[in-house]
């Protein structure tokens, strides 16, 4: 065996597998896409699910990948463990529907022991196998495998608990008694056991089965290989590592901490931890955020600052006590270049979100540092001696606080830290993220009729919007058997829904954001048989027509399709629109903003992109502005149908996560936006004839949304906003519309004035209160307590009356109220000798704003709340005496 880079263990891994028929399928983003039931991508064949349920037939069928996963199921183990990462890669080999066990078998041990490829030795190599799995039994021994060096395990069984499941076998490799954490006599020494001697290196799925709904197993109608290699612990084997953190995947972070702490990796096992946190998180964050992840309290961005914040809290354990993570971000993108090239060309704007992020972080960490002490405090003077669970998740959730700082602060203080309430609360916010998630299938079920069409259908509609003598060469409606419906080839249908595929389509079908077109079908004799509602892509490409049959359809006859024509033209309209708003956004806000979803409607157009922070009215016009001057300068749109090598030569941009096959079209507006996308398009950019930008917003963590119109839309938009501003002018009695904004302006002013006017009389008013209310303290146990309800208008003026009481020393203690708008407004006060006697403000009116059906808080010194039952005030100011007695 010899000794490999991390770089060329992959490309060997991938090697090998072209050898064998195999596409390289390229790393596809973390971020999925159409798939709510994962955060991230988990694994290689998160991506390829659409092969492997049928939804999609590949082009080969069979295919490999290296493909760059996130999982944080397990991020407390991360550092303490050899194996646990949150950032990884997976290397696989897939067949859909070709080669199976008998191939996959002799290859996998081709590849493991051949020294052109990995040279590993046979005897260090050790299979576990399905017990009931015979022929895979069989067949390792067939290649070489010694019996005594395979090992029947009842769970290599693969199953998601619905779709396709199967039978696995696990490859193990035996690094030696040298690396073992057991006994060589412990009964967990064995291939699969609780051991760091029998690494596990590789996973071979043999996808045979469909698990129901019902808990019924059915074989599929295409059998698959599905197979995973984690990279980095083949890695570790060939670096002769005893973790994976001793690899060149990470020892070059590892030593630049080293010269950001002044301390040394290897040398204490409590700061090889930290060493080992940053390393992996710097990779993780590095990726997660050059895919469009920006750090966020939900989702992915959760996800994200969580990780960088546990980096900072471990780099703080080694003495780094600035941010530092964000300079770790030209070193993973070092290690990974060869086939990761985005990290390094994205470093700048990864590195800025990482330092910002760290910042705020800073100031946070202060934050919660101040509640915790605060916590500490009130429950030591309470007399109690454990920290409550689900306050230390609080602070883990909100502030970043990892558990064992908030056990190591109160152990301090003498208080245990309720770490079961902890691990409880945590536990609640994973099942409610899973929850959110359950309702949605990970992978369908094969659709075997659909599976097996294989004719092609050809799309007319780049060039013609109607298409006569279409073949209608499938008609399948939806039928009952037992308690599921399945599809049904039938020859004739007169009334309700069904599919159709022609042999040739001007329809649309539903990609890349753009809408699927509407319209008609007709028979022969111009009777319009079906209307089409629907279109998407059938399983091997073909445009799928989903429609209401309102005559006779026959298979096998030819029909005429008519795509509705205003339809597709303001569809169209609306796309080129979306491509010249992509290319302004790069403009205006920088080459960092991508495309993270569309959609393309007649009536309007919505564009989701990755960016931080708002974007400003004044970038809102100058991208109107970018647009308007393109429609205006009637520029040609051009359409190239090439090689995907040629168009990227051409500088074409690639939209999305879109994966694209041997010829793409280019879309080339001036050579000023050139993009690839099979959607279509305008002949000119005059066509569009209006930009105008309708709405801008958030709509998740580093995610805005831009909505807008074109042509006749947009001029009935500025029709609508002219009209409420004719309707402005005359409620301001403008003379004439242009002079509404000054009209305004000057009534503003005078609403100033009356507003000033109206406090200075709250003012005196509140004085003339405070004089009468100030003259009436009650002595409770040594403290001079004042509590009234007043007639003043709200909050404000409750603080002016605190400022007049501090100003006149009229009481140790004051508790005001006021009903206001229909709300009760509470307000309190301690001076400094009824804080020495453990009297605050703030506990005050935690302990009688509840009564008021309300909540607040505060300083020690003055505090406040609001409450929906102004009716209760009087009995909330009857509870200051009780609270004050007993010294809340």
């Amino acid at each position: 065996m010899k000794e490999m880079s991390s770089a060329q263990l992959r490309q060997t891994f991938l090697d090998f597998w072209k050898s064998k028929g195999h596409d390289v399928e390229p790393s596809a983003s973390l971020i999925p896409k159409d798939d709510p039931t994962l955060l991230w991508i988990n694994s290689g064949v998160a991506t390829l699910k659409k092969y492997f349920d049928g939804t999609v037939i590949p082009k080969n069928p069979r295919i490999t990948n290296a493909q760059k996963s996130i999982r944080t199921n397990d991020i407390e183990n991360v550092g303490k463990t050899a194996r646990h990462q949150t950032f990884f890669e997976m290397l696989g080999n897939f067949s859909v529907g070709d080669y199976f066990k008998k191939e996959v078998i002799p290859w996998a041990w081709e590849l493991l022991t051949d020294p052109k490829w990995f040279g590993f030795d046979p005897e260090r190599l050790y299979m576990t196998v399905y017990p009931k799995d015979t022929e895979t039994y069989q067949l390792w021994q067939d290649v070489g495998v010694k019996k005594d060096h395979i090992v029947l395990a009842e769970d290599n069984f693969w199953d998601i608990g619905g779709g396709p499941s199967g039978p696995d076998s696990e490859i193990f490799y035996d690094r030696g008694q040298k690396y073992n954490n057991v006994a060589e006599d412990d009964p967990e020494n064995y291939p699969g056991g609780e051991n760091e001697r029998y690494l596990e290196i590789w996973n071979i799925v043999f996808s045979e089965f469909n698990h129901l709904p019902d808990g019924r197993y059915v074989e599929q109608p295409h059998k698959n290989i599905d197979t995973g290699m984690g990279l980095e612990r083949v890695l570790s084997i060939f670096q002769d590592a005893p973790t994976n953190f001793e690899t060149d995947l990470f020892l070059p972070m590892i030593r630049e901490a080293e010269k950001l702490s002044g301390k040394k990796y290897g040398v204490n096992k409590k700061d090889d931890v930290s060493f080992k946190i940053i390393a992996d998180h710097a990779r993780a964050v590095t990726f997660a955020i050059g895919d469009g992840a920006l750090p966020s309290n939900e989702g992915r961005g959760y996800v994200l600052r969580r990780l960088i914040r546990r980096a900072v809290l471990n780099g703080k354990k080694l003495g780094i006590d600035k941010p530092f993570l964000f300079d770790l971000v030209p070193v993973v993108g070092e290690i990974m270049k060869s086939y990761y090239p985005e990290p390094l060309a994205q470093k700048d704007f990864i590195s800025h979100i990482i330092k910002g992020e760290e910042e705020r972080f800073q100031a946070t960490l202060n934050d919660g540092l101040d509640i915790l002490d605060g916590r500490i405090a009130d429950l030591k003077k309470a007399g109690e001696k454990t920290f409550p669970g689900s306050d230390a998740f609080k602070l883990f959730d909100t502030y970043g606080f990892p558990l064992e700082l908030t056990v190591e602060s109160a152990a301090d203080e003498g208080l245990q830290v309720d770490v079961a309430g902890f691990k409880a609360a945590m536990q609640e916010q994973k099942d409610r993220a899973r929850a959110a998630r359950k309702d949605v299938n990970s992978m369908g079920s094969q659709n075997k009729l659909l599976m097996d069409i294989k004719e092609e259908s050809q799309f007319t509609g780049y060039d013609e919007l109607t298409t006569t003598g279409a073949k209608l060469t499938h008609l399948i409606v939806k039928t009952t058997q037992g308690d599921q419906q399945v599809d049904k080839e039938v020859d004739a249908v007169t009334s309700g829904q069904a599919e159709l595929l022609f042999d040739k389509t001007p329809f649309y079908a539903e990609m890349g954001g753009q809408v699927a077109d509407k319209g008609t079908i007709e028979d022969r004799a111009g009777n319009v048989v079906a209307k089409v509602t629907d279109v998407q892509h059938a399983p091997n490409g073909q445009n799928l027509h989903f429609v209401d049959v309102v005559g006779n359809l026959q298979a096998h006859q030819t029909y005429t399709l008519k795509v509705d024509r205003s339809f597709r033209l303001a569809v169209r309209k609306n796309h080129t629109a979306t491509h010249l708003l992509d290319q302004a956004l790069r403009e205006v806000l920088g080459g960092h903003t991508h495309q993270a979803g569309s959609l393309v409607e007649p009536d309007y157009l919505r564009f989701d992109f990755n960016h931080q922070g708002q974007v400003t009215p004044k970038e809102l016009q100058k991208l109107e502005d970018i647009v308007n001057s393109k429609i205006f300068a009637e520029i040609p749109v051009k359409t190239t149908e090439t090689d995907l090598e040629t168009a990227q030569k051409m500088g074409a941009i690639a939209l999305f996560t879109d994966k694209y096959g041997d010829r793409v079209r280019v879309v080339n507006i001036g050579d000023w936006s050139i993009e690839l996308c099979g959607g279509t398009h305008v002949k000119n950019t005059a066509e569009l004839g209006l930009f105008k930008i309708t709405s801008e917003s958030a709509i998740g963590a580093g995610v805005r949304r831009i909505e807008a119109v074109t042509s006749q839309a947009a001029v009935a938009y500025l029709d609508k906003q002219l009209h409420l501003l004719h309707e402005t002018a005359g409620i301001v009695k403008a003379n004439q519309i242009q002079d509404t904004p000054e009209r305004v302006s000057q009534m503003q002013q005078d609403l100033k004035s009356s507003e000033k006017e109206l406090a200075g009389l709250q003012a005196k008013m509140a004085a003339a209160q405070a004089n009468s209310v100030f003259d009436h303290a009650t002595d409770i146990n040594g403290l001079q307590v004042i509590t009234a309800q007043v007639n003043v208008d709200g909050m404000n003026a409750l603080r002016q009356m605190v400022d007049q009481w501090k100003s006149k020393d009229a009481s140790d203690v004051l508790v005001l109220a006021t009903e206001a708008n229909g709300k009760a407004n509470l307000i309190a006060a301690a001076n400094k000798k009824a804080q020495g006697q453990g009297i605050k403000a703030g506990n005050l009116i935690k302990a009688i704003a509840p009564i008021v059906g309300g909540g607040g808080g505060g300083r020690p010194d003055m505090a406040q709340a609001g409450g929906k039952q102004p009716e209760k005030i009087p009995a909330a100011l009857a509870a200051v005496k009780d609270a004050v007695t007993a010294g809340k």
